[in-house]
């Protein structure tokens, strides 16, 4: 019976609700990430590669500059499999940085620029990252931690480099006038990376990639909670940006516009936008600031963008924008929405104001890089379904004994293909506890709750345990709380998601006091923005005498949010 049950997902029934054009059989190519801007410099030289405010480069000026940075890291000591950490908002200098580290031989370590300085410095440590590419305002953090790191060398990106004139000149006198200001101290060890770039002659020494070699460390609570870098290849990263390029037939190489707004330090933006827009030789214009909506909305009716990955929360504040009518958002045609729960109302109203763009619901996860499943782009979205496996994607849902469950019934949700990461860096027991062999593949075990119906559309009924979706982020409660016990005053605390009308959850913390200590809600949220990125902090602190747990101790995490979520509700 067990093996009838494999059976209804090995065959694939979702390939009958694939629209026309959509493959049904995938094969990963066996490049490396480089040959991608390698190959556009030579067949789209003169086509505009990214924009940023105004100014452009093209495909050979981008190929230019990731070859110069490649021969400066490689000058610089940067061997084959060092790890370089780029710390930067979305400016063309990530773009060149993320390609010129990976054609030097480096592994990329992508690095929130909402990191606060014990945040960067786990990181740093956890991957040995020898380089930092960094923006000027943001140095600051890292010269809090730079005698605790093993970094040896770092660049220094600057706003202004990327802008066109006059912009390049007033945004310095802007920083300046609103006191954002940062004096970089230069050294022999942090250097210009506009100079650096600049001062490179010829191409840098040639390194042999392989497919399966590591490109990328991309970092993840995982199911647990605790940062570890998830090994991505240049197979994973190439493979499923083309999954993703070929979901959406109707594009085509080398005329698409696409708007970078999601953050590309942030794995979907980087799939989702970076690469698929660089694999399909599209024309991307960045957007360093989704939250400034007049800058999104600008951008778009000023290049009129066809491709728009975002964030349900950003759709839902473009929906709800008050001079929305003003702008035109005809261009949009394909929009993938990730990183959190789609709501139905939310891509109605996209559609109609956009006049026809079809926003469709995807799932995935940082150890797929990311991309799994997406709702078919035209045809039939289920209502409440994360919707198909991409092509070259198995997905099957399994019980406790990991065996394959009755088509309809609930289980864990497990995904195989090319896409799927290597490993957690350094992390193999962790590892050992999310990879499977079954059925003559390896699968990826995603920790969360689903079903598959008839047609082969997947529903998620419950998420990875304890995860809270705030604005698209994934913030693991174990990472706040450990903020909160380092609190004088705080003897336990446990953190659950409740509900938010516009990031779909925040952060709410529940604490108990040490025995005659005491601290304010404000004060605790305050040491918790002092030691996580904002995001993370909690947006509301609840003082109890005690916390709900288990005959052995353990806090019930899932009972406090309940009895949170329908105190709030009620």
């Amino acid at each position: 019976m067990t093996q009838d049950h494999a059976q209804t997902y090995l065959t694939r029934p979702w390939l009958t609700h694939y629209e026309a054009g959509v493959p049904h059989e995938f094969h990963s190519s066996d490049r490396v990430m480089p040959d991608l801007l390698r190959e556009n410099a030579r067949d789209y030289g003169s086509r505009p590669a990214v924009s940023f405010l105004g100014a452009s480069l093209n495909y050979t000026q981008l190929w230019q500059q990731v070859q110069a940075l490649a021969a400066a890291l490689q000058k610089s000591g940067v061997q084959p499999g060092d790890r370089v950490a780029i710390m930067l908002p979305n400016l063309p200098q990530f773009v060149v940085s993320f390609y010129g580290a990976l054609l030097a031989g480096a592994v990329v370590v992508n690095t929130s620029p909402l990191y606060v300085a014990d945040e960067l410095a786990h990181q740093l440590q956890d991957s040995g990252a020898s380089t930092l590419i960094i923006l000027d305002s943001l140095l600051p953090r890292y010269l809090e931690v730079q005698g605790g790191v093993p970094v040896k060398r770092v660049f220094v990106a600057r706003v202004e480099d990327a802008l066109a004139f006059p912009k390049n000149l007033l945004y310095p006198i802007k920083q300046r006038l609103e006191k954002q200001h940062v004096k970089v101290p230069w050294s022999d060890h942090i250097l210009p990376l506009r100079s650096v770039i600049a001062s490179q002659k010829g191409a840098p020494q040639p390194v042999t990639l392989r497919p399966d070699d590591v490109a990328l460390l991309q970092y993840t609570g995982g199911t647990t909670g605790l940062p570890k870098g998830a090994m991505l290849t240049h197979r994973n990263l190439i493979a499923n940006a083309e999954q993703a390029w070929s979901w959406f037939s109707e594009l085509k190489k080398g005329e698409e516009v696409g708007l970078g707004a999601i953050p590309y330090f942030h794995v979907y933006g980087m799939t989702a936008s970076m690469n698929l827009n660089i694999l399909g030789a599209g024309h991307t214009v960045l957007v360093p600031n989704p939250r400034d909506l007049k800058m999104v909305l600008s951008e778009i009716q000023r290049t009129k963008p066809s491709l728009f990955p975002a964030v349900p929360t950003l759709y839902n504040a473009i929906n709800h924008y008050p001079d929305i009518s003003k702008y035109d958002l005809s261009s949009i045609k394909a929009c993938i929405s990730g990183s959190a729960p789609l709501p139905l109302e939310t891509a109605r109203t996209f559609k109609e104001i956009t006049r026809g763009a079809n926003l469709v619901e995807g799932y995935g996860l940082t150890e797929s890089s990311p991309i799994t499943h997406v709702n078919p782009v035209s045809s039939e979205q289920r209502e409440g379904s994360i919707g198909l496996p991409l092509p070259g994607v198995d997905a099957m849902v399994m019980d406790d004994d990991a065996q394959p469950v009755p088509l309809g019934e609930t289980g864990e949700l497990w995904v195989s293909g090319p896409m799927v990461m290597k490993g957690y860096w350094n992390r193999s027991e962790e590892t050992a506890k999310v990879l499977r062999d079954y059925a003559g593949k390896t699968w990826l075990l995603t920790g969360d709750v689903a079903r598959m119906d008839e047609a082969g559309y997947f529903y998620i009924v419950d998420r990875k345990k304890d995860l809270i979706i705030a604005s698209g982020y994934n913030i693991y409660p174990r990472e706040v709380e450990e903020v909160l016990f380092q609190h004088p005053a705080v003897l336990e605390a446990a953190v659950v998601g409740v509900p938010d009308e516009y990031r779909g959850e925040s952060v709410h913390a529940v604490v108990v006091f040490r025995e005659g200590q005491e601290a304010s809600e404000k004060e605790l949220i305050g040491y918790c923005r002092e030691h996580l990125s904002p995001y993370k902090a909690p947006r509301s602190v609840e003082v109890r005498a005690e916390l709900p747990k288990t005959a052995v101790g353990k806090v019930l995490r899932r009972q406090l949010r309940e009895e949170v979520w329908t105190r709030r509700s009620g």
